[in-house]
């Protein structure tokens, strides 16, 4: 559950930030297909990775962690 929220926020900020799943993969160093995986929920980045994340994002760590239904 949380790993498909995480996702789906990564995802939201990534198209706030008007990128493209190439364009954010190419950023982390990592492949389009992590990307896909990640904002599926499928794959969780490692703590390591949140940091990269949040800092391409132009976030802070805990905004990664900002769900939309905690918002209300």
């Amino acid at each position: 559950m949380l790993q498909k929220k995480l996702g789906r926020r990564i995802a939201e900020l990534r198209r706030s930030k008007k990128l493209t799943q190439e364009q954010l993969a190419e950023s982390l160093g990592c492949s389009v297909e992590f990307i896909s995986l990640v904002e599926r929920g499928v794959n969780a980045p490692s703590v390591a990775g949140l940091a990269d994340f949040a800092r391409v994002l132009k976030v802070e760590v805990r905004d990664l962690f900002t769900f939309e239904d905690e918002k209300r």
